[in-house]
């Protein structure tokens, strides 16, 4: 059985589209360190073209680390988590959870950037939620709870926990309290 994780990919295209805009927030973070360097926007642009159907999921699948590894060219923690915001916005392709890790990175990204702004994560994470339209909202809504379901990247280990758990959980909350309540007059 596959994971709760993994989604449908109908629903993995939904959340790519998501995910892609989440990840190119911050992707001039990584761009101002790494001009040269192609391989965050080019999985943002897959993302969006897996997203609208014109790429398939196991091309992408295959694909689904190039970016990611363009954290290593960079110093910056901001650029560092830009890259791996766009890293994990490709691979939302290959399993839906993804969508929340890019979103993570590219709030903590945003926060990394601007130490100095006390509220630059809440910011960023408030911009996600309210980018999110109810098809968004209702896809990742069937995700398990971050750290609860160990078959997949929200599972125990990076994405649980620490700083990039918190904001997950934060994404998650407001997912839940911002969704429209069904049979309420």
């Amino acid at each position: 059985m596959p994971s709760p994780q993994s989604l449908s990919e109908a629903d993995r295209r939904i959340a790519a589209a998501w995910a892609a805009n989440c990840a190119e927030r911050v992707l001039v973070l990584f761009e101002t360190e790494a001009p040269g360097d192609g391989r965050p926007r080019d999985a943002i642009a897959r993302t969006r073209a897996f997203a609208r159907g014109e790429l398939d999921a196991a091309g992408e699948i295959r694909r689904r680390f190039v970016a990611g590894r363009a954290a290593h060219a960079v110093s910056s923690p901001a650029a560092v988590a830009a890259a791996r915001a766009a890293g994990q916005a490709s691979g939302v392709a290959h399993m839906g959870a993804h969508a929340l890790g890019a979103a993570a990175y590219a709030a903590q990204a945003a926060g990394l950037a601007a130490p100095d702004q006390s509220t630059a994560i809440s910011d960023e994470i408030s911009w996600q939620l309210e980018h999110m339209n109810a098809q968004v909202r209702a896809v990742l809504q069937q995700l398990p709870p971050v750290g609860e379901d160990s078959a997949g990247p929200l599972g125990p280990g990076l994405l649980a926990s620490g700083l990039l758990g918190s904001i997950i959980r934060e994404i998650q909350a407001g997912i839940v309290s911002s969704s429209p309540h069904e049979g309420v007059t």
